[in-house]
């Protein structure tokens, strides 16, 4: 497994919310669900190659 390292993020009460109830709903973490939605973001803003 990569390392990963972690940080701080400022995100309203309402935001948070819709995540965490997103990431419950496809059964992840609120961080799995947060990487899953900037890595998503990257591959289609052709930032990053898709993974394989």
């Amino acid at each position: 497994m990569p390392n990963k390292k972690a940080f701080v993020v400022r995100i309203s009460p309402e935001l948070l919310e819709a995540v965490e109830k997103w990431a419950a709903d496809e059964f992840r973490s609120t961080n799995g669900q947060i990487e899953w939605i900037i890595n998503k973001a990257l591959v289609e803003a052709g930032r990053k190659k898709k993974s394989s």
